[in-house]
């Protein structure tokens, strides 16, 4: 603690830090716990005949918020794999991605860098169906990519480790930096495929779409089920709740410990003044005793005994308040009657 029982600097900051992180951790957990809630709370609908009597009868044709079932099929064509033979699939990703070793100079040692130097995604229209394709309903998936927990399926993975000369693995120990090589990798959302779609359905004119929703809640196309989504999402609330209790505790000892530094440098200082008024007053008292017996009240008298004269000078603080013998009965460590600092050595005083 500071003068004045103010707390340090470095525990003023300690203290603002771990407020913001959990007050950020906080807002994130709030956030997935609405999430949660709101897919919890989403209407689940059957991809069936009655689909369409649903969306009817709802408030502007449309669920604001869904649940619904289906299988992947292509609209018109669909994208054939690059390297796999009667791999077809609506969304296809292609992407090279660099690996290399590269020098900390922090550290000293080799860590391994990953980059993305090329991805291109080719998607094309697809609807989601009954697993029994039998009742004719479709219903068209608008914005795919927008989706979260989309998860492509990796038909082709290759490594191409680079090939170097002597030179070249010198050139790369001066520069810091050692190139593995290129991987190659192709990701699809294969036709047939079971996906769990959670948005707005509507019906537009003849089509049923689902599509991102417009009161800001994630728009999902997920391989899980349903049951499972929803259970990664409230373990992911869980997990920030966690995190926000743990820092909120933290913050919570630190605030502790800097208000019970201050009640104590508070409750040091009232036992200072409280000596020094009991010292004043025995004093006064002394003094008034001896004028009312006639005798002549001690000048440069010791605050501790008020009889014998002042003696000695406490070094660091200065103060002159002890006779000799008064100072030799102070406790250990010894300390001065006025301020409480330690004393660390004593000059007599002689006085001529």
């Amino acid at each position: 603690m500071e003068g004045g029982g103010r707390p340090s600097a470095a525990q003023a900051a300690l203290l603002a830090a771990s407020s913001a992180l959990t007050a950020l951790l906080y807002s994130v957990y709030r956030h997935k716990a609405r999430v949660a809630r709101g897919l919890e709370g989403a209407r689940r609908v059957r991809l069936d005949g009655d689909l369409r009597a649903v969306l009817l009868e709802a408030p502007g044709r449309c669920v604001p918020y869904a649940v619904i079932e289906g299988v992947v099929r292509s609209v018109k064509e669909t994208l054939s794999s690059q390297f796999v033979e009667n791999c077809k699939g609506v969304i296809q990703r292609l992407t090279l991605q660099e690996h290399k070793m590269v020098w900390n100079r922090t550290t000293h040692l080799w860590n391994d860098y990953e980059k993305i130097i090329h991805q291109r995604t080719n998607t094309t229209l697809f609807d989601l169906v009954p697993p029994e394709d039998g009742s004719g309903v479709t219903v068209r998936v608008m914005k795919p990519l927008d989706a979260a927990e989309l998860s492509l399926e990796t038909v082709y993975e290759k490594f191409h480790p680079s090939v170097q000369s002597f030179t070249d693995v010198i050139g790369h120990y001066i520069s810091g930096e050692r190139p593995k090589g290129i991987q190659e990798t192709e990701q699809m959302l294969k036709v047939g495929t079971a996906l769990t779609g959670v948005g707005e359905l509507v019906l537009d004119n003849a089509t049923i779409k689902l599509q991102p929703p417009k009161q800001g809640m994630p728009y999902y196309l997920s391989a899980m089920d349903f049951e499972s989504l929803l259970h990664k999402q409230e373990s992911n609330a869980r997990f920030w709740k966690i995190l926000t209790v743990v820092f909120g505790f933290t913050t919570c000892a630190i605030l502790f410990f800097i208000l019970r530094k201050q009640y104590r440098h508070h409750q040091e200082r009232r036992h200072l003044k409280q000596m020094q008024d009991e010292f004043r007053q025995a004093q006064e008292r002394l003094m008034r005793e001896m004028n009312v017996e006639g005798g002549e009240p001690l000048k440069n008298a010791c605050v501790v005994c008020l009889s014998n004269t002042k003696s000695c000078v406490f070094l660091e603080c200065g103060h002159v308040c002890s006779c000799n013998e008064c100072y030799q009965a102070l406790p250990e460590p010894k300390r001065c009657p006025i301020c409480r600092q330690a004393i660390s050595r004593v000059v007599p005083l002689y006085n001529s």
